[in-house]
């Protein structure tokens, strides 16, 4: 099956070239489409500097920063209609190591709809973040499971390999509306709600030593506020299923 990797930048400069390096090193046949939202640290143009050498490098460059959640739809929808019948999330700042690329591929390939690298199952690792940020984390996936019943330990785990079939015909991907990193417990909770197969592969993951965490309160709160909106959908809904079952 044909995978690609999507790789998010803005302002990855010190980062994109030995990400890409690795990529191609532990995943030799993974495609891998960058989609940069007009960096002004010029990580677009190293990146085309590389496509000159790099086999299946492909470089999709946006006009502007509008959040996390538009650049994976649009690189979703470039890969696909580039036949991949894989889209593998994964940063750009090397806390998702490349290494382990091969296993989320392969627990597709063996019929997973979604496979997550996920922190928080047994063997899950995370490594040098500040206390807070740790807490956060814990917090915002307890949160986010909890309310939605969601059956995974990681909903916010951002290193992923989905099924293309299954974004497309499963989840409508492109008509989620999450911008920020609420935009993976919307596609979690969309995937669970269609009856997808999801499993979760435990990863290392590693804070960010070059650049700066794109994180912030404006992104915290909007997924906060997209947890209740779930949520009252699917009150709304199972009322609705119960009036119709009357």
């Amino acid at each position: 099956m044909r995978a690609v990797a999507i790789v998010p930048t803005y302002n990855e400069a010190e980062n994109i070239e030995a990400l890409i390096t690795s990529i191609r090193q532990h995943s030799p046949a993974v495609g891998i489409l960058v989609v940069d939202d007009n960096s002004p640290d010029g990580t677009a143009g190293l990146v085309e500097k590389m496509i000159e050498t790099t086999p299946d490098l492909q470089l999709l460059r946006r006009t502007s920063k509008t959040g996390l959640g538009g650049a994976y739809r649009a690189g979703m929808r470039r890969a696909i209609d580039g036949g991949a019948e894989i889209c593998i999330q994964i940063d750009a700042d090397f806390s998702h190591d490349p290494v382990m690329i091969p296993a989320l591929v392969s627990a597709v390939e063996h019929g997973s709809d979604l496979a997550l690298g996920s922190r928080y199952v047994p063997g899950g690792v995370t490594e040098n973040w500040p206390r807070k940020r740790r807490e956060l984390s814990r917090w915002s996936n307890r949160y986010a499971t909890g309310v939605l019943g969601l059956a995974v330990n990681d909903a916010t785990a951002g290193y992923r390999a989905y099924r293309s079939a299954a974004l497309v015909e499963l989840m409508d991907f492109e008509s989620v509306h999450t911008e920020g990193y609420g935009f993976q417990v919307e596609m979690t909770h969309r995937l669970v709600r269609a009856g997808g197969k999801i499993v979760e592969i435990p990863i290392t993951f590693r804070d960010r030593t070059k650049g700066q965490s794109k994180m912030s309160q404006g992104i915290i709160r909007e997924g906060f506020i997209m947890v209740l909106a779930l949520w009252i959908k699917d009150r709304s809904g199972r009322r609705e299923r119960r009036h119709l079952g009357r």
